[in-house]
């Protein structure tokens, strides 16, 4: 179960509460003028604490492990040994950016304007320890120490500088103060070295991802790489996360929420910060994976923590690459008509339906210096007749076969046997009747799509059907002239 400490970071059971960070601008703002030995601000030089760990890390960089390393890690007699040197090299960092403090209140009253023109604490403190008190600083040569633009900037300053020459008690507090950096120094590179050595054996592909002093600080907090390695992707960024803004009388260090040591990592704070907090969630889930790898003692050389950094780098560069422009396309050539982009029998046909007429084509025209007759419209309007009755003109009166009237195949056959004969395509007229009238029936019903011989032979059939002739001889003929029998009849 993770412990939980007001102003503090959450720690799993088992881990190692790490050292928290001195903020920087809660140093700024300490007045250590009225300290007079800087033994008093570094508490950390010459303590026990720090003496037993260096004694330890040289015994152990005398006689090291072997690297063929059996069992859990937490097992490991150096592993201890890596946790506590690791948190103790924070502590180191934090004396540093107090002595720097200490060194830049000691010397202002000989070169006040130093700190402004110089603001790395390395270089300021070679910069003071070369011009240390000499009465006129623009003779000092700084080259190798500081860049040629920079001199040149300390020395125009220096001629027109308001400070005073320090008290022989005064200088050796500032000298004291720049060998005790310097010892502390010393100290960190040493707990550096040991640790980045001895992680790239324990484990290799985390330290190949994250850097060596954030992997060990993971596994600290974790309580190993077995602890860590059991533990779930969407936790691991959270280690080192502070459960919330501390402050104290001198001001307050806030740290970004849900922001822990994967943040803090070199391969995290190399991107923008818009992009940092999505970045230690994709590094967090790797991380995992980099310490299960180690965990079962395989890919030893760190291959494959190398090749996973790799992908990070080349993830990370193009997450934090700027949108593409967009491309501002021109607009389409505007079309007077709207294209018909299908075409066929149907769309031809319907084309062909509303397209101008011969008479409206007459219309259209005028006769060259000749007035169009005109004809009158709605209202007071008039209509300009054109070429329409003009000389020369010509309308077309046969039937127009686009402009006649679509009928069915159906209606066509049923008006064929309404109107037309079964021998002829000739209309009859409109006012034809299927009745007729005969003198013999009075009222018949003709049938009109009858032929003529068959007309012919109906109506024999009708009369003479039935009927005889018979043969008799004529008047005054002689025998053989015959005549109608019945005649008078």
């Amino acid at each position: 179960m993770a412990e939980e400490e007001e102003g503090g970071i959450e720690l799993p059971s088992g881990g190692v509460k790490p050292t928290e960070e001195l903020d920087k601008s809660i140093v700024d703002k300490m007045d250590l003028k009225s300290v007079s030995e800087v033994g008093k601000v570094a508490k950390l030089l010459g303590s026990r604490k720090l003496e037993d760990v260096l004694k330890e890390i040289t015994h152990f960089t005398l006689n090291p492990s072997p690297k063929d390393i059996f069992g859990p890690v937490e097992e490991n007699p150096e592993y201890s040994l890596i946790v506590q040197a690791n948190n103790l090299s924070v502590d180191v960092e934090n004396e540093l950016l107090i002595v720097h403090k200490f060194i830049r209140d000691h010397y202002s009253p000989r070169f006040p304007e130093l700190e402004q023109l110089v603001l790395d604490p390395w270089p300021y403190m070679h910069a003071v320890l070369t011009l240390a008190n000499a009465p006129d600083l623009t003779k000092v040569p700084l080259h190798g120490i500081l860049g040629p633009a920079v001199i040149m900037t300390v020395s125009m300053t220096a001629s027109t500088t308001r400070g005073r020459l320090l008290s022989e008690q005064e200088w050796e507090t500032v000298k004291a103060g720049c060998e005790a950096a310097k010892d502390l120094k010393d100290s960190k590179e040493k707990i550096f070295t040991y640790v980045e050595s001895r992680m790239n054996i324990l484990a290799p592909n985390l330290s190949a991802i994250v850097g060596t002093s954030t992997a060990a600080k993971l596994l600290g907090v974790a309580g190993g790489l077995t602890a860590f390695a059991k533990t779930p992707a969407c936790n691991v960024y959270l280690f080192g996360a502070a459960r919330r803004t501390t402050s104290t009388g001198l001001g307050s260090h806030s740290q970004l929420r849900h922001t822990g040591f994967i943040y803090q990592s070199p391969i995290v704070q190399q991107i923008p910060q818009e992009y940092r907090l999505k970045a230690q969630r994709t590094v967090g889930a790797k991380v995992v994976l980099a310490a299960r790898i180690d965990l079962e003692r395989a890919s030893r050389d760190g291959s494959y923590g190398s090749g996973v950094r790799t992908k990070l780098d080349a993830h990370l560069k193009k997450m934090s690459e700027p949108a593409p422009l967009k491309v501002t396309k021109a607009l389409p050539r505007p079309d007077e008509t709207k294209k018909k982009r299908r075409g066929g029998r149907k769309a031809r046909a319907e084309k062909e339906s509303m397209e101008i007429t011969e008479l409206h084509k007459q219309q259209n025209r005028m006769a060259f210096g000749e007035a169009e007759e005109e004809a009158e419209g709605f209202g007071d309007e008039t209509i300009g007749m054109g070429m329409i009755g003009k000389s020369g003109s010509k309308v077309r009166l046969a039937t127009d076969q686009k402009s006649k009237l679509k009928v069915s195949k159906a209606n066509r056959l049923r008006t064929q046997l309404l109107g037309r004969s079964s021998t002829s395509s000739d209309a009859l007229s409109g006012t034809s009747t299927s009745l007729s009238f005969t003198p013999v029936q009075g009222l018949e019903i003709a049938t009109p799509s009858l032929s003529a011989a068959e007309r012919v032979k109906a109506a024999n059939d009708r009369w003479f059907k039935e009927g005889t002739f018979s043969h008799v001889a004529g008047k005054g003929a002689g025998t053989g002239a015959g005549g109608i029998l019945g005649k008078g009849l």
